[in-house]
């Protein structure tokens, strides 16, 4: 080789033992943390308990460096936790967080009979390593409680908020302002369907914050409607375009149990139908009282039984109102309906069937004071500031009410 030739080529050995070194550099850099890791959502659909009504989730963690599959689940609690009744009465219930092994978990919710979903997401590798540091952070003894409530701050609202604290906040700006075109209640009765004492105890026990509109983001109270919204979320990519953030789905298991209606039932008619038999029961009883004794220890049986249950039903509502942190049953406009002060006719009813003046009397003021009291709530669940969905309460009640003050004035 000529030596004028072998200059070029020595001139360019520098360039070209930087290009070497380029690949090596980058081989040595290794892998971005939190590559080695794949996040998954899981959903349970329902399960036959009145709190396996609304399902479950948790998120799944594949470690492939660890060699690891932690499902983190949000809604462990015990029956035996010490106060656990008090505490449930007080609307201060203390759930926690703990991880389990994946494979395990899935396999009990199939014994159970319970639908299994899981959503890849597609989220950058420091957003995984920051979610897993964070539940592993969470699941310490010391950071693992947290102050259960049923709609804001449960199961399915501790899994959307990590995802979101990892993504920035995209989920809660995507979603907040999107209406949900649904209520708490709207999804309450359509999951307790199933039970119709349970379904009528929540009707009654919720109070008018129920009923008010939620969004999307208000919505993923729900498992299921997590699962839902987060497939219209997107992140922005490499290049700044967006990508969803649910990479793919599958089904593990489905259940062989009919799913939840898409819509609460209308019971109207049937709650209408319960009031009235219990209005026309007691007119018939009053008016044979005086002839007959059956007659009326029957009439007093019927009188005490709703006026106990309705006078109960009152104070509890005023109790869970006035006496404990259950924030969504304030402002109880069911209160105007099932009355504490239906007690006080239990002990006038035997008096007023005997033929007692006195007792008969303040019966009849008191079923009247308490009738009006129905005729109200009636009157302001027409105006637009009160938007309690309470109708079956008041198509139950308010007959009832006014069959027995028809009642109480027939025993003159």
């Amino acid at each position: 080789m000529r030596r004028g030739a072998a200059l070029p080529l020595l001139a360019a050995l520098p360039l070209l033992a930087a290009l070497l070194l380029v690949p090596a550099r980058v081989a040595a850099a290794g892998p971005e943390p939190g590559s080695g890791l794949v996040v998954y959502v899981m959903t349970f659909g329902p399960g036959q308990r009145v709190w396996e009504r609304f399902g479950h989730n948790a998120i799944w963690i594949h470690d492939s460096a660890a060699g690891t599959d932690q499902a983190y689940n949000y809604g462990l609690f015990d029956f035996r936790q010490k106060n656990f009744l008090l505490r449930f009465v007080r609307g201060r219930m203390w759930y926690w967080m703990a991880g389990f092994p994946a494979e395990s978990y899935i396999r009990q919710y199939q014994r159970d009979n319970r639908s299994i979903w899981i959503q890849e997401l597609d989220i950058p590798p420091r957003a995984r390593l920051e979610l897993q540091r964070f539940l592993q952070w969470n699941e310490l003894p010391e950071n693992r409680y947290y102050h259960y409530d049923y709609y804001l701050d449960n199961c399915s609202t501790r899994v959307r908020d990590a995802l979101d604290r990892v993504l920035g906040g995209a989920i809660r700006r995507q979603t907040t302002p999107v209406p949900a075109g649904t209520s708490y209640r709207f999804q309450t009765q359509r999951l307790t369907t199933n039970n119709p004492l349970i379904f009528t105890g929540l009707l009654v026990a919720l109070g008018e914050r129920v009923d008010r509109p939620i969004s999307a983001w208000s919505e993923m109270f729900l498992p299921m409607s997590l699962r839902e919204h987060l497939r219209k979320v997107t992140l922005a990519g490499p290049n700044g375009a967006a990508i969803p953030l649910v990479k793919s789905e599958r089904t593990i298991f489905e259940s062989s149990a009919p799913p939840p209606p898409a819509a609460p039932p209308n019971w109207l008619l049937g709650y209408l139908a319960v009031g009235l038999a219990l209005a026309v029961a007691a007119l018939a009883l009053a008016r044979g009282a005086r002839g007959s004794w059956i007659s009326g220890a029957g009439f007093i049986g019927l009188a005490a039984g709703w006026s106990l249950l309705a006078g109960l039903s009152g104070l509890v509502l005023g109790g869970l109102w006035g006496l404990t942190d259950h924030a969504m049953a304030a402002c109880n406009e069911n209160l105007l309906q099932l009355n504490p002060l239906s007690l006080a006719m239990v002990p006038l009813l035997v008096g007023a069937v005997r033929g007692k003046a006195g007792a008969r009397v303040a019966a009849e003021w008191l079923a009247a004071g308490v009738t009006a009291l129905g005729v109200l709530g009636l009157a302001l669940g027409l105006l637009p500031a009160f938007r309690q969905v309470n109708g079956p309460v008041i198509a139950l009640a308010l007959p009832a009410h006014l069959g027995l003050a028809v009642a109480l004035r027939s025993l003159r």
